[in-house]
């Protein structure tokens, strides 16, 4: 406990904590108090009085007037506040994994690739801020040009999930603001000690940088009431979402009922497909860091393995005494390579869906909750593998046969459904027939197969991998799927277009004014 309260003083962050932060300025909430609990131990990290929906009204009228003086500051200028921000993670990148760690519960090594997450996209968008490209287009007027502008969009709403405590709101953050665009920050109530971290250290940034408005970095720790509040602000033309289908359900019909914009990142359900050319040894390292990495806590976690009938006992044959040995305790631990579930209620979750799993003709093996030899107070518990027998065998066929329902549904822990397919096209149906289209993979040899994986006819999700599995992502790529998972692109690519508006132009230099379509209109 006294060593991450030293890491958090040395981040700025002292006993008197404050759920509101508009860029240097910090202050108190109105709503009642909320806890940070670590998921290592239950240990209360610290306390501090939450905002209501009516603390929201201050945060949006600082960050609408930051945005009228920030949209005419060169893009150059805010990538050079961007790139500072980058640097300034990059100084502190030990300090802010050991606050991931104690309050995500990620291992250490996971909770420094975040943080250089943060780092990469900062990177990424400092470059950006010279490449915010427009269109010359071909007129058909003559001595006409027309033209593509993007210009920026104003303040943006980011509500994150909490096991992703600073890179999503980096991927969304970055880019807002070489775009032009003020940020104000809903992050998890699960996570406020993050949020606040990043912060502090974007305020350090701003003090030294006095030509930036600080209200172009804004956060504000609540409940569902302040989400709902950002949703629903005519101030907030771009509201970005991540959490889980329902969540962004709700979001984008509260920003669509005012014809805003959301960017949603919402469910994963994510499948690998398994063929019989596929090189076991590197198929068995993606499975295991794919399904158990952050204690199957990720969006892009494994949870469908889909092997061919002649591979697939040998696959599970091999994944199980690999699961038996997973080192499970203290995520600050030195060799741990799976922490704790974020609460108890995650628990329950993976309890209930292990034994729906069950009922609807799985074999089960692990999914135990952990009391020894982890430390006393988290939620702890043993990955799971829940395989199911192949369709139309003897024992699907039976009248009666109950439905793999459970497959169709996230549960955010770590299980890992296994199916098993005969032809590839009924592989492909298999990893398709789901609600969420997130990330995906195959592991194969045979080019024809992971070509045909990558086409139009192949998996339908936003992330489509050949020989890696479908979790983790660098930030170049723009990151977001398909379906339920909400249709939303952040981080690379071109995904900055996300947080502009774009303008079309049309520039006469004759002294004629010659008319589209070549209609004739004299006077």
């Amino acid at each position: 406990m006294d060593a991450i309260q030293t890491v958090l003083g040395r981040l700025g962050l002292n006993q008197n904590l404050s759920a509101i932060g508009i860029g240097n300025c910090n202050r108190a909430g109105s709503a009642g108090p909320v806890s940070s609990r670590s998921p290592i131990d239950g240990t209360i990290l610290g306390t501090l009085q939450a905002a209501s929906a009516d603390d929201v009204t201050p945060v949006l009228e600082a960050a609408t007037d930051a945005f009228r003086r920030w949209r005419v500051i060169p893009a150059p200028a805010r990538g050079e506040f961007v790139r500072r921000v980058g640097n300034r993670f990059r100084e502190l990148k030990p300090d802010l994994a050991a606050v991931i760690t104690w309050e995500a519960g990620k291992i250490t090594q996971e909770a420094l690739g975040e943080v250089q997450e943060v780092i990469d996209i900062c990177d990424f968008a400092a470059g950006l801020s010279r490449q915010l490209y427009g269109l010359t287009i071909a007129s058909e007027r003559p001595l006409h040009r027309l033209a593509e502008q993007w210009h920026p969009l104003g303040p943006v709403g980011v509500i994150t999930a909490f096991n992703f405590p600073m890179a999503v709101w980096a991927w969304n953050a970055a880019l807002a603001w070489v775009c032009g665009d003020p940020v104000i920050w809903k992050p998890s109530e699960k996570t406020p000690l993050c949020a606040l971290a990043c912060q502090a250290v974007v305020a350090s940034v701003l003090q030294e940088m006095s030509d930036i408005p600080p209200a172009v970095s804004s956060v504000i720790v609540g409940m569902r009431d302040v989400g709902e509040r950002l949703a629903d602000a005519a101030e907030i033309p771009l509201v970005s979402a991540t959490g889980s289908t329902a969540m962004g359900r709700a979001v984008a019909q509260r920003v669509a009922a005012r014809l805003g914009r959301s960017l949603l990142e919402l469910g994963g359900n994510n499948g690998m497909i398994v063929t019989p050319s596929a090189d076991l040894e590197l198929t068995l390292r993606a499975i295991v860091f794919s399904a158990v990495g952050t204690c199957g806590q990720r969006c892009t976690t494994l949870r469908r393995l889909i092997v061919h009938e002649d591979l697939a006992d040998k696959v599970i044959d091999r994944l199980v005494p690999i699961y038996d040995r997973l080192p499970i305790g203290n995520p600050a631990q030195p060799g741990t390579l799976v922490g704790p579930l974020i609460d108890e209620a995650a628990w329950h979750a993976m309890e209930a869906a292990l034994q729906r799993a069950s009922a609807e003709g799985a074999t089960v093996h692990g999914g135990r909750r952990l009391k020894e030899n982890v430390p006393q107070g988290g939620t702890y518990v043993q990955p799971a593998i829940a395989s199911f027998p192949l369709r139309g065998s003897a024992a699907t066929s039976l009248p009666g046969t109950p439905t793999r329902s459970i497959v169709h549904e996230e549960t955010f822990a770590p299980i890992l459904y296994v199916q098993r397919y005969r032809t590839f096209d009924e592989a492909i149906e298999l990893h398709n027939s789901v609600p969420q289209g997130l990330a995906s993979s195959i592991m194969t040899t045979d080019m024809r197969e992971a070509e045909a994986f990558c086409s139009a006819a192949g998996s339908d999700c936003g992330i489509v991998n050949v020989n890696v599995g479908p979790s983790g992502a660098e930030i170049g790529g723009a990151f977001g799927g398909e379906k339920a998972t909400g249709g939303g692109r952040e981080s690379g690519s071109d995904s900055w277009k996300n947080y502009m508006r774009r303008a079309t132009n049309t520039i006469n230099y004759s002294t004629q004014l010659p008319l589209a379509q070549g209609i004739q209109f004299d006077v």
